[in-house]
């Protein structure tokens, strides 16, 4: 029988806390949402006592989620505990994790304690903690950097202290896989109660080894892995989670370990992720990137042809990767569009239908085919609808490599339509310099992406981005045939998130870093 391996995502509080990755309330609860239906076993929520939206937001994931353990990260302080258990009570399966470093650059320079003081101060939080909840879950950080002796003694006092989950974490992605492995063997084969816990791991990208650091320690005893979504996180960055699941899937015989992960829905959350953030990931990444099952040269095409197993490993569907197919034109109706959605994995209501209908014929008049990744952008942009303060009408742009680049933008405020005209250094900087004119909303652009969605000359170009007003950031996604539109929509959008102060960072005070 196969052993289980558990996944504990800390995409909502790693992942969150590398710059630009921060969100809003609504968008972590969403997150969380998914990360459910994902099947992750822990979802790590936040740091509560780093702020009051950390707080708030473990709160509200603890009290809606329902199958997961969830998770809050806390120091060996009594205040930092308090402040979990305040937010994780409500939960249906809480978990307090504490955590303190144990390296002796740690100690001498960030603690300033001795090992023996540490050593107190992780017994007490863990009996502490144990007293609230039976879950408790002690983390040494930068454990690959400590004694061996002492991390096993530290290890060793914690279990007895109740620590039903111990974590060793390769903090700043120090470790090469072979060493990883036989520190994780050494813990196993030296702890004498060792037996009463789940050993887990938590590997940083520094070095690009953490998915390789993380493989290692569960062929060396690791059953529990931390990792994120798109594997980001603090600095480099995490193990990715959809390739540490994919890895022990596909090669499952050489293992003979499996996790509960519904693998199906790995695209959708990476694509919910970088659609909340506006981060997108390389085309060249593991298994969710673009070009993960895409094949252009003609030795790999005729391969694939013939057999995909020649040159994919996995199927596109596996991870729900949607097949580009050609299923409709702009002569297909209600029906066909609900049962292509349904067969997408998408159930929609009548009113959802309609909009999306409306949206799926104004595009089917513009281009000739319609594929999957159109259908699936055309919801993605009703998904992603925030209050209008200011709604699109139309614009016109005059360009040209000996003329000055000038936009004409219509918007509509409340009843009254506005109209403004602007020059930029190209077609996009002046459509949002007159969107600027018109909302009076001045926005510093953060980053900026344009993504072919689907294939052709006349293909769904997306537009992702991210803006920065007064310290926050806001960020706008839009699609269309015609991509200085979608620049201008994808825009607006987050302008009207300024103004709607849709703030998505909490302003955190203290940040943790295993």
């Amino acid at each position: 029988m196969e052993k289980q391996i558990l996944i504990f995502d800390t995409t909502l509080r790693d992942g969150e806390q590398a710059p630009g990755f921060s969100m809003n309330l609504d968008e972590k609860l969403r997150l969380a949402l998914q990360l459910e239906k994902l099947c992750v076993d822990v979802i790590e929520a936040g740091f509560p006592i780093a702020s009051e939206g950390d707080f708030l937001a473990v709160r509200e994931i603890a009290g809606r989620v329902q199958n997961c353990k969830i998770a809050g990260l806390c120091r060996t302080k009594k205040l930092d505990i308090d402040r979990a258990w305040e937010a994780l009570k409500n939960a249906q399966h809480p978990r307090i994790h504490t955590f303190i470093a144990t390296s002796d650059i740690h100690l001498k320079h960030k603690l300033r304690m001795s090992r023996e003081q540490v050593l107190a101060a992780a017994v007490e939080a863990v009996r502490y903690a144990k007293s609230l909840t039976d879950d408790v879950e002690f983390s040494a950080e930068d454990a690959v950097r400590s004694d061996p002796d002492y991390l096993c003694r530290v290890v060793e006092v914690v279990i007895d202290a109740g620590a039903t989950v111990v974590n060793i974490p390769d903090t700043v992605g120090y470790a090469i896989p072979a060493e990883f492995g036989r520190l994780i063997r050494t813990i196993s084969q030296r702890v004498p109660n060792i037996e009463k816990t789940i050993l887990s791991v938590h590997c940083h990208n520094d070095l690009g080894m953490a998915v390789a650091n993380s493989i290692s320690a569960i062929e060396n005893g690791a059953r529990q892995v931390e990792c994120t979504i798109n594997g980001i996180g603090e600095r480099a960055g995490n193990a990715a989670l959809e390739e540490i699941v994919m890895t022990l899937h596909t090669r499952r015989n050489h293992f003979c370990l499996a996790t509960g992960i519904k693998t199906q829905e790995i695209y959708s959350t990476s694509k919910l992720l970088t659609r909340l953030t506006g981060m997108q990931v390389q085309r060249n990444k593991a298994i969710v990137g673009a070009n993960a099952f895409a094949h252009e040269a003609g030795i790999h095409q005729h391969g694939v042809m013939n057999n995909a197993m020649t040159y994919e490993i996995m199927t596109p569907e596996s991870v729900g990767v949607p097949q580009s197919m050609l299923v409709l034109g702009k002569h297909s109706g209600r029906h066909a569009l609900e049962k292509r959605y349904k067969e997408l994995g998408y159930s929609l209501s009548e009113a959802e239908l309609n909009a999306v209908y409306e949206a799926f014929t104004h595009l089917a008049d513009k281009k000739k085919a319609i594929y999957d990744a159109d259908l699936i952008a055309i919801l993605q942009d009703r998904e992603d609808e925030v209050p209008e303060t200011y709604s699109f009408e139309k614009m016109h742009v005059i360009s040209g490599s000996q003329l000055t680049p000038t936009a004409t933008i219509r918007l509509k405020h409340g009843d009254e339509m506005v109209e403004d005209s602007s020059v930029g250094d190209g077609p996009v900087d002046a459509v949002f310099n007159a969107i600027d004119r018109i909302a009076g909303v001045q926005g510093r652009l953060l980053s900026y992406s344009l993504n072919s969605i689907s294939r052709g000359r006349d293909a769904l170009g997306e537009v992702l981005l991210q803006i920065e007003r007064d310290g926050a950031s806001y960020v706008g996604k839009a699609a269309s045939t015609d991509v200085v539109e979608a620049s201008a929509k994808a825009y607006l959008k987050a302008v009207n998130r300024a103004i709607n102060n849709g703030k998505i960072g909490d302003g955190n005070q203290s940040r943790s870093v295993l």
